[in-house]
Order: C-alpha cells, then sequence, then structure tokens
C-alpha cells in the first residue's frame, strides 16, 4: 500500500465528539503510514485519554499533578524537557494506547486482529496447558508504535530518552498480564487445567509505573563530548549514558523544577488553589500529608471552606425494580491551599517557607 504523510486526527476534535471534550488535549498528532490505521485512531485517543486520567488519579496529590498541559508528545513542543515527570507521562500514554488497542482487538473491534493463540497447546506447566484466547498484546504493541514513537522526530538524546519511556510503558502492560484458566476433569476434578494470559486492570499499570516514577534513573552526559560539536561524539557519549539502563527503567535527563510556584511558559500552575486532604476515611498516609507537602511546605497556608453537597440519602428498595431516593444536603469541609498575608509570611520559620527540590513532588 502507498505510504503518505497525512494528519492522522486531532485529539482535541475527536474528543470533542468521542469523550465528550475532554479538558486536555494532544494536537497535531502526526502519523506516517498507510491509511489502513485510520480505523485505530479512535482507539488511540481513548488510549491516550485514559493513561492522562491515570496519571492524573496516581498523582492528583502531589504538587505536580499531571496538568492539561502535560501530554504534549512531541520534543519540538513543550515537553521538550526531560524530567522524571516527563518520563512518566511517555510510559502511562504509550501503555494507555497498546492496552486500548489491545482491549478492542479482543473484543472485536478490528478485523485485522485475533485472540493470541500462538502458545495453545503447549504444557505451560505442572498440570496445565496454554488454550483459551490469550489477550493479543504483540498486535497492540505493533500499533501502538505505530502511531506514538511516530511523534518523536527528533534525534537528540531527549528524543532517545522518550523513545525509552515509550517502550517502558509497553513494556507494563506486558509485565501486568495475568493468567487466567479453566477447569478440566471428570466431575470438575481438575485434573488439568487449560490457560490463557489477559490484561490487568489499568490501574494496576499506573500503580507499577508510579513505582517505576520513582525508582527513575537520572542520565548522567558527559557533557563536554555533548558540546564538541561532533556527532559521532554526541551519540558515543548517549550510547555511554544508556549502556547500564535497563529496558523497564524510567530515565530522564533534568532535575524537576519548583512545582510550589506557577511558570506559566511551562505549564506550571503551582500550588495555589489546590485542595489537599486533612480528614476522611481511610486515607493513606501520603493523603493525609497533602496539606502540608501542598501549601505549608511551599510557602502557602492551609484555609478550611465550607461546602454545601447534594448527594442522594434514605434509599429504599421498592418492588419490584426501583429504588426511590431523597435529596440530602449537608455541609463538608475542604481544604485549600491560600497565599499567606504578607506579613505573617514574613514572619513564618523558615522551615515552612522553605521550597521543593529536585525529586520532592
Amino acid at each position: 500500500m502507498k505510504r503518505s504523510t497525512f494528519l492522522i486526527l486531532s485529539i482535541a476534535g475527536v474528543y470533542g465528539a468521542v469523550l465528550h471534550a475532554a479538558a486536555w488535549s494532544v494536537n497535531n498528532f502526526l502519523m506516517t503510514g498507510p491509511k489502513a490505521y485510520l480505523t485505530y485512531s479512535s482507539s488511540v485517543a481513548a488510549g491516550a485519554h485514559s493513561g492522562m486520567e491515570e496519571c492524573k488519579f496516581q498523582f492528583g496529590w502531589e504538587r505536580w499533578n499531571c496538568p492539561e498541559s502535560a501530554l504534549q508528545l512531541s520534543t519540538h513542543n513543550r515537553l521538550r524537557s526531560a524530567t522524571r515527570e516527563t518520563s512518566f507521562v511517555h510510559a502511562i500514554s504509550s501503555a494507555g494506547v497498546m492496552y486500548t488497542l489491545t482491549r478492542n482487538c479482543s473484543l472485536g473491534d478490528f478485523e485485522s486482529c485475533g485472540c493470541d493463540d500462538s502458545r495453545n497447546g503447549r504444557v505451560g506447566g505442572r498440570g496445565w496447558v496454554w488454550g483459551g484466547c490469550s489477550d493479543n498484546v504483540d498486535f497492540g504493541e505493533r500499533i501502538s508504535k505505530l502511531f506514538v514513537d511516530a511523534l518523536e522526530t527528533g534525534h537528540d538524546t531527549r528524543a532517545l530518552i522518550n523513545l525509552h519511556n515509550n517502550e517502558v510503558g509497553r513494556l507494563a502492560v506486558k509485565a501486568t498480564m495475568k493468567r487466567a484458566c479453566k477447569c478440566h476433569g471428570v466431575s470438575g476434578s481438575c485434573s488439568i487445567q487449560t490457560c490463557w494470559l489477559q490484561l490487568a486492570e489499568f490501574r494496576e499499570i499506573g500503580n507499577y509505573l508510579k513505582i517505576k516514577y520513582d525508582q527513575a534513573h537520572k542520565l548522567e552526559m558527559d557533557k563536554r563530548r555533548m558540546r564538541a560539536g561532533n556527532s559521532a561524539d554526541s551519540r558515543g557519549a548517549t550510547a555511554e549514558a544508556f549502556h547500564h539502563v535497563h529496558a523497564t527503567e524510567l530515565v530522564f535527563l533534568e532535575d524537576s523544577p519548583d512545582y510550589c510556584t506557577r511558570n506559566a511558559s511551562l505549564g506550571h500552575h503551582g500550588t495555589e488553589g489546590r485542595e489537599c486532604l486533612q480528614t476522611g476515611k481511610n486515607l493513606s498516609q501520603w493523603e493525609k500529608r497533602s496539606c502540608r507537602r501542598l501549601c505549608t511546605e511551599c510557602g502557602l497556608r492551609v484555609e478550611e471552606r465550607r461546602t454545601e453537597v447534594v448527594a442522594s440519602c434514605n434509599c429504599k428498595f421498592h418492588w419490584c425494580c426501583t429504588v426511590r431516593c431523597e435529596q440530602c444536603r449537608q455541609l463538608v469541609a475542604k481544604h485549600f491551599c491560600t497565599r499567606r498575608d504578607t506579613a505573617a509570611a514574613a514572619a513564618a520559620p523558615n522551615h515552612i517557607r522553605r521550597r521543593n527540590k529536585g525529586h520532592k513532588r
């Protein structure tokens, strides 16, 4: 089939029609490939969206909270930086695209894709053999590479880092797959089982990549060789930096900026105005410390605001098939980071006014 460069989609347009105008967008999503791949464009859009939604969940109570500007997946746009946070964005969005393509394949949405039965009939382990309908992750991986990696048109170190982190996301989908089995035998004796592989819940992939984020490796480049202007020296320095990096390890090049403060040019909104948690059921220690992390350690104060919430209550089941509820109003306390008075800020102790540096989120 003739190959040509064409505009696969503008995510903003697809989301407006398919995902009800999501708050963020990827503009100018360019792709080189056969027009047959237009079949997968809506799945790619949905996958990128699910990746960013997972990003927002994973970083919901951190200083950097995966803002709407985060998904700029090519190095000539705002994501030119190569921080620990951008490494996660590349990985989770790549994983989201691969995951959605694989799932939609299993659901029969594509004529060109079906179950992975390449191992069916083989002995997998003691008492079980491969069988059933495994999710076709090879298909999802192949198509997602064509879409996501094609966005990376650069040839510098940052481009290589982005491509590496894209691959980390795809490997995460494979690493979290689950084995499902069905018993066979006389009277349900389960003397033999047939087993297949299926995708994990996407939340598990997000949790997996969040651990990789915390353990991400900073590449130490030989700046003298990079500045020399010799392309062979530059490639050699890059190859040496990647030499000890494992394929499943997220990598970054630059330290994270101060996410406490607003930086419009970088798309960072700061923590002023952010909600934090002080009370609530089943809060983790990380969530309980969110007000200190987002507010006081960023030189802001915690302000409590009372908000009226309307929720269903006193629900009753009515025969046969209806549930009727009342609408109850109640005041709930929410907490937000707000700017201190100038005089109070000047009198605040140094440890309260300190800003986050490096990896602190």
